[in-house]
């Protein structure tokens, strides 16, 4: 499938069309041109209505023309108000959306025509119990999280009588239940001594692996600084979290001379603001997953089991301003 839909991107490249462009039109145009090419193993429509259907979710590609139905309209609404109102991330937006597409469809739409009135706590409860038989204790917290705040919007909207929300059950799953594995201090030091300090890569590995270490960081929050969140003159860094929060942490000396040396020697010349970016092109700002990269290739160079990434451990054992290393 992945293959196919790098066909896609390729095909609406060569047009100069862009992904709003994709349709179900542009669908069978793309199928008549790889026919025509000589392609054999081609999928049918039906195989290309899953890559429609996530790119609709997201919000990338309209709805068919005509066929906007209220489902649609209260799905977008539904984004806009988690970004507006809630000030959520474009991926938790896209996840909480999938999740209230699959209920609604599900338990809002019975005889094929949309009613959310009729929702009950039964049918919330019901739901769950599906989604929570295939993930974990840490995903089926957060798919209650999703209900709740969806039932909170339907809600505020109208369009549901009750609040629901206080009919999702909580998910059982107590703090210090399992204690996941730490890194001993001394392993901690290992692993930023065994890096390299020189170059555009070992720089920015060491820069972010001291901030890690010595300030807690979750990925998402070193992958969101910005060049003017260091306080050089008050010895400051300010740290965006979840829900627009701010956060100012004291800068420590080791971790101001990582970014200094980032800063000055090993970061290419581009035009974003963010502080980190790739090495590499297309030169941009770097996503949360690099991080767990780069964490994973300093324990593979310091011979230690890897941290941080599927759950396997805390990056560190010490935390900063009670922070939670992520």
């Amino acid at each position: 499938m992945l293959k196919d839909l790098g066909q896609v991107g390729m095909w609406l490249s060569r047009l100069g069309l862009g992904i709003a462009d994709l349709g179900e039109e542009a669908v069978e145009r793309f199928l008549s041109d790889q026919r025509a090419a000589g392609r054999r193993r081609l999928p049918g429509p039906r195989g290309m209505r899953p890559l429609l259907a996530y790119l609709r979710g997201a919000g990338l590609v309209p709805p068919p023309k005509g066929e906007v139905s209220p489902l649609d309209d209260v799905l977008d609404e539904f984004r806009d108000w988690m970004t507006g109102e809630r000030g959520l991330s474009p991926t938790t937006v896209l996840r909480y959306a999938n999740t209230a597409r699959r209920l609604l469809t599900e338990q809002a739409m019975p005889g094929g025509v949309f009613s959310p009135a009729g929702l009950s706590g039964a049918d919330l409860n019901a739901f769950l119990l599906r989604e929570c038989a295939r993930v974990s204790a840490g995903s089926a917290k957060g798919k209650v999280a999703e209900l709740r705040s969806l039932m909170r919007f339907l809600h505020l909207r109208g369009l549901i009588p009750m609040k629901l929300g206080a009919s999702v059950p909580p998910v059982g799953g107590w703090r210090l239940a399992a204690i996941p594995p730490t890194m001993s201090a001394a392993d901690a030091q290992r692993l930023l001594d065994c890096g390299p300090r020189t170059g555009g890569v070992g720089l920015s590995d060491y820069a972010i692996l001291t901030l890690l270490a010595r300030l807690g960081l979750r990925s998402v929050e070193v992958s969101r600084l910005r060049l003017e969140d260091v306080d050089w003159r008050s010895g400051e860094i300010a740290i965006r979290s979840k829900g627009r929060r701010e956060d100012r942490l004291p800068l420590p000396v080791d971790v101001g001379e990582a970014l200094v040396a980032y800063l000055s020697e090993g970061r290419p010349q581009v035009g974003t603001r963010r502080l980190f970016v790739t090495d590499r092109a297309p030169r941009g700002p770097i996503r949360a997953d690099l991080v767990g990269d780069v964490v994973e290739r300093a324990c593979k160079r310091a011979r230690l089991p890897t941290v941080g990434r599927t759950g396997s451990g805390t990056l560190w054992p010490g935390r900063c301003c009670d922070r939670a290393p992520g």
